[in-house]
């Protein structure tokens, strides 16, 4: 991930800036209080409140460090374009020999959730619909073999 560009929604973006806030304030100062509590119990060696409290900061700063590289390489990507398919965009999409159609919206591969109706970019699908136009048909390659979509409505 270092080097993928990640696209966030304004929304994800405030939500995850949060997060490291809380993390970098409350959590740590919290983790530290379980360490010193965890150093006066006596020996370290075979002292199973120091290793966990250990483990926790090391989780702590591994998201820490994750959340800032995360927001710091972000690409804001709010509502997209009502021509073409981008990140951002929602849209409607039906598939080849199905009276149903299906709502999503794309999103960055932080942020993706199908029961949400939201598929990440990168995903088999939704790289397939970026940069496509409302009327496009699209491919997708699928274990069962190829699905063909249609898109109704770019929103």
């Amino acid at each position: 991930m270092p080097n993928e560009t990640q696209y966030l929604t304004s929304e994800k973006f405030a939500e995850l800036s949060k997060e490291l806030d809380i993390l970098k304030t409350e959590r740590r100062k919290e983790v530290a209080e379980s360490l010193e509590y965890a150093k006066k119990l006596g020996d370290l060696s075979e002292n199973a409140e120091y290793h966990q409290a250990r483990e926790e900061q090391a989780e702590v700063e591994d998201r820490i460090n994750r959340l800032e590289q995360l927001l710091k390489h972000a690409v804001l990507a709010d509502k997209g374009s009502s021509e073409v398919v981008t990140v951002g965009t929602t849209l409607r999409i039906q598939r080849d020999g199905d009276n149903k159609s299906y709502l999503y919206t794309i999103v960055g591969s932080e942020e993706a959730d199908m029961s949400h109706g939201k598929i990440s970019n990168i995903s088999p699908l939704g790289s397939a619909l970026i940069g496509r136009k409302k009327g496009d048909t699209v491919t997708v390659s699928t274990p069962n073999g190829d699905i063909k979509y249609t898109i109704v409505i770019i929103k």
